[in-house]
């Protein structure tokens, strides 16, 4: 086929072939079409659409994830999950309205021409552009609004999950505090043993239970909060409802149980306080009967009126007394514990007992009433011996009835005589017997105030340790302590818990078992006097309590604690409770003991009393003790702290300036001196400015002796009150003025005691040392008398006398003087350690000042000393032996073991096991004056021999530096 081509060469020419409307109007037509604007409009099309596509295909992606998300089993994931979704929810929602905004934009293109002439009508290329974008958008707006649906319901589930989480985490919280309350709560099993106990019991539980008041709210609303999810349909209403109904059934057993506990406290106050009404009553009746004069009752008006008066008293028992055992039993069944069903028999039986008495005290003032004979004049019992006041407290109990018994059956005699002088007789016996009565009245009325007072300090311990420590543990109460105070409770109470305990579980119950026997309560105190030991803690750490107190007193969390507990006295005020306590006790003993002197128990309160001062004074001296400052060491490893206190000190020693010494004998200087079982410490006492604890002084640590190497002088010439301290045979002599000739004898004593125990320790560990070296020593190469055979002489010397010589001057370092017979050390022979602590002399010299001195120049010995095998102490260092490796330092103890060539010796480190040796030259020096108890063992009496052998080697027993013993005259 053929096609005619027509080459045109003008607009005009193409207008001549084609209609003006089929012409763009580049061409000179009326055709409204842009190729251009064709091009970038498709273009905008197909990407709107396929901008549709992909957030569809994005949303149905989105979609499934959440679909096919596991929800978390915890608060925080579930809170986290929620937000990711969401944050991704949003992007999603951006990228909708972007693409509707890009949709928008394309259809308001294509319809412009519409919008600004309305009589435009749009071609068919252009209808079918707006058509195909109305179609996107619709389309769009179907998936976004299938998304929003499902969007609800995802995020409905979420936070249902995460309501869900925050109700289990919640209710395992609600139900651990339910426990705990719980838990506390079954512990209220007490009744009580008297109205003020059950009283404080009822007042715990009503602070209890105000304290759970919040925990159970919170469990009830949280129910409340399940209720309410179980109500909105939630999707794991299986798992809420089982929670919900364990919470009400805790509330409501709990609410139940503190009823039930409450009414049995109620019905528990009840009795005890029918019971205490019936004892005071008893009390009153037994104080009637002790207090009826027994010479009116003589006469017939007098035992008319005595006997109106125990009528008009029995009347008043239709009120106080228990009527019927059995109907108690039955009253009460429900909180009769064994010792609740104990104490009800016990008031019982004196309850019969007293009414017994007074039958018996009618019978025999009717037939003193009735009997017409001439007065007798008996002997009236002391009317100080009476007591002054009816005893108001539970506790008089079988023994005293027994011993009232008895002596009401002895009055009964007053009517049954004969004669005037049987009458006489009998009324004197019977006013002794009204003496012994009423010293057991008084002795029970002590025991009733050391039972009471101790039954109210160990609920004041509780009330402190519950109201005050237990809260500083409390989370609840936490936001009112201050950060400076938190992880201060140790130091606050201090051990008050340990002393609760040992009070409630152990003294307590340990002193009701002597009720009935008051005069022997001396041997409870005993049994648990080392438990005692726990107060000296306890008023050691009392200044620090004392110090945080002051700095936290104001603080509101005490002020709350003390609101709660109702007190009208803060905090401070119960810490001083023990230390009270403690001094309580010498003081109820004291009473105790007046009352009982010849009792079966009196030795045992005696006992008891001293061994408490003891404690009072150990306490009081620790206080000072803690007190010291500058001390390096530990003061434990110095032993037990024996005695403290202060004195006027001399010194008079051998080394320093003249002057110095003519000075520090004129002028003494103040020191607290500090004897503990191995050392006495000299501190100088400073006094503080501060309040309570703080005013106390401090004592500043000046220097302190080894008890090992001390050694005392009993008396000083011109004041009785003075004594000596000596140290390394005299090198240091401080004289001691006590402020009276009775503390400077207690100190001499315990110093003498100290010291001998020593010697005694020193003594036995010879005697075994020596045996176990008699094998081991090498053998000299002289043919003198070996050093091992000396010792077995010196050892059987000992064991044949049995009796060695304990009279000592002192223990000394290196030398040890040696002092003439007349004046000087002991004087006499003491054959036991006991008596040697009562001998007065422990070297009584006539010039203090200068004896020693005299003694060391007179007992030099002129001439050059000749060395022997033995002990001997070493006076100075050396460090230059035959052997590198030998030396020897100033204090120890060394062994001359034989001679060999060349004039050297072969010599022993006792106190380091080293051997080498040694010029005989460089010897002499080291030793000094230093003389072997084997060399004296030859010249000094078997007396001297056998002490000082054993003296030779107590240094190296005894781990002191080279100790030795004065001589000692037989």
């Amino acid at each position: 086929m053929k096609v005619p081509i027509i080459m045109l060469g003008s607009v005009s020419e193409l207008q001549g072939y084609i209609d003006k409307t089929q012409l763009t109007e580049d061409l000179g037509g009326t055709l409204d079409y842009c190729h251009n604007r064709w091009l970038s409009r498709r273009t905008a099309i197909e990407g709107f659409a396929q901008k549709v596509k992909q957030t569809a295909q994005i949303l149905q992606s989105f979609g499934t994830e959440l679909a096919e998300t596991e929800l978390p089993n915890d608060v925080q994931s579930t809170s986290s999950l929620l937000a990711t979704h969401t944050e991704k929810k949003g992007k999603m929602k951006e990228d909708i309205r972007l693409a509707v905004e890009q949709g928008d934009d394309i259809l308001g293109s294509i319809t412009k021409p519409v919008t600004e002439n309305p009589e435009y009508k749009l071609n068919q290329d252009q209808l079918d552009n707006q058509t195909t974008v109305e179609r996107l958008l619709a389309q769009l707006h179907e998936t976004e609004t299938a998304f929003d649906e499902f969007w609800i319901k995802h995020q409905q589930k979420l936070e249902q999950c995460l309501r869900l989480r925050n109700f289990e985490q919640n209710f395992r919280e609600v139900k651990a505090a339910l426990d705990i309350v719980s838990e506390r709560l079954s512990a209220f099993t007490d009744v009580g043993n008297s109205c003020s106990h059950v009283e404080h019991i009822l007042k715990d539980l009503a602070n209890f239970e105000e304290k759970s008041c919040e925990t159970i709210a919170k469990a009830r609303m949280l129910a409340s909060e399940g209720d309410a999810f179980i109500q909105s349909n939630h999707y794991a209403v299986d798992s809420i409802i089982p929670k919900c109904s364990e919470l009400h059934h805790l509330c409501d057993a709990f609410t139940t149980e503190t009823e039930r506990r409450r009414n049995l406290l109620n019905k528990s106050l009840e009795l005890h306080g029918l019971l205490e009404k019936s004892m005071k009553w008893c009390d009153e009746g037994i104080y009637l009967l002790a207090s009826q004069p027994v010479d009116k009752c003589q006469s017939q008006d007098g035992a008319e009126s005595a006997l109106q008066e125990i009528e008009k008293f029995l009347d008043t028992g239709a009120g106080n007394k228990i009527k019927e055992l059995n109907k108690i039993y039955r009253e009460y069944a429900h909180i009769l514990n064994e010792d609740l069903k104990e104490h009800v028999q016990k008031v019982f039986q004196k309850q019969e007992s007293m009414e017994e008495m007074f039958q018996k005290r009618q019978v025999s003032l009717k037939k003193l009433a009735a009997k017409q004979t001439r007065p007798v004049q008996p002997v009236a019992p002391r009317p100080e011996a009476f007591v002054k006041s009816p005893c108001t407290s539970p506790g008089l109990q079988r023994e005293y009835i027994s011993n009232s018994e008895s002596s009401v059956l002895r009055r009964v005699n007053y009517g049954r005589g004969k004669s005037e002088m049987t009458e006489l007789h009998q009324s004197r016996g019977g006013s002794t017997m009204d003496d012994e009565e009423n010293l057991a009245v008084l002795r029970q009325h002590v025991m009733n105030e050391l039972i009471e007072t101790e039954r109210a300090y160990v609920e004041e311990l509780l009330c402190v340790l519950e109201g005050y420590a237990a809260e500083m543990d409390n989370p609840l109460m936490a936001h009112l302590i201050s950060p400076e105070l938190q992880n201060k409770k140790d130091i606050l109470f201090g051990n008050m818990e340990e002393i609760y305990h040992f009070h409630n579980r152990i003294f307590l119950r340990e002193l009701e078992n002597y009720v009935e026997f008051p005069e022997l309560v001396g041997r409870c105190f005993l049994d648990q006097m080392e438990d005692f030991q726990i107060y000296e803690k306890y008023c050691q750490n009392k200044p620090r309590s004392e110090s945080l107190w002051r700095q936290f007193s104001d603080s509101v969390f005490f002020q709350e604690c003390q609101r709660k507990l109702d007190h009208k006295l803060s905090l401070d005020s119960y810490l001083l409770k023990p230390v009270q306590r403690i001094t309580k006790y010498q003081l109820l003993l004291k009473e105790m003991l007046k009352y009982s002197k010849n009792c079966e128990g009196a030795e045992d309160l005696q006992e008891a009393l001293t061994s408490i001062l003891g404690i009072l004074k150990a306490v009081n001296d620790s206080m000072h003790q803690i007190a010291i400052t500058g001390y390096d060491g530990n003061l434990n490893e110095l032993g037990k702290l024996l005695m403290q206190g202060s004195f006027n000190v001399w010194t008079d020693h051998k080394k320093g300036h003249s002057k110095v010494k003519d000075l520090a004998r004129f002028k003494p200087m103040q020191r607290h001196l500090f004897l503990h079982e191995k050392a006495v410490l000299f501190c100088k006492k400073r006094e503080e400015n501060g309040e309570g604890y703080e005013k106390a002084p401090s004592y500043s640590y000046k220097h302190s002796l080894n008890m090992a190497a001390v050694g005392i002088t009993e008396n000083v010439k011109g004041d009785a009150k003075k004594f000596e301290i000596w140290y390394n045979a005299r090198e240091e002599v401080y004289i001691i003025q006590a402020p009276t000739p009775e503390v400077k004898a207690t100190w001499v004593n315990e110093i003498r005691k100290v010291l001998t125990s020593q010697l005694q320790a020193c003594r036995e560990a010879s005697q075994h040392r020596t045996l176990e070296q008699t094998q081991s020593l090498p053998l000299p190469a002289s043919s003198c008398t070996s050093p091992s055979r000396n010792h077995i002489r010196n050892i059987k010397k000992m064991e044949e006398r049995k009796a060695d010589l304990t009279s000592l001057e002192g223990f000394g370092t290196a030398v040890a003087p040696k002092y003439p017979e007349k004046g000087k050390g002991w004087a006499k022979t003491s054959h036991s350690l006991d008596a040697s602590e009562e001998n007065d002399g422990w070297s009584s010299a006539e010039d203090p000042l200068n004896s020693s001195d005299a003694e060391e120049e007179g007992g030099g010995g002129g001439g050059e000393m000749k060395l022997t095998p033995g002990k001997y102490t070493v006076v100075t260092d050396y460090e230059k032996g035959v052997s590198e490796e030998f030396t020897v330092k100033s204090g120890e103890l060394v062994q001359l073991i034989r001679e060999g060539e060349d004039g050297l010796w072969y010599v022993k480190n006792l106190s380091t096991g080293k051997e080498g040796w040694i010029p005989a030259n460089n010897l002499l020096m080291l030793i000094g004056n230093s003389k072997s108890a084997q060399s004296l063992s030859s010249s000094e009496s078997g007396t001297a021999s056998s002490t000082l052998s054993t003296s030779s080697s107590c240094s190296d027993s005894c781990n002191a530096s080279s100790t030795s013993f004065s001589d000692i005259k037989g």
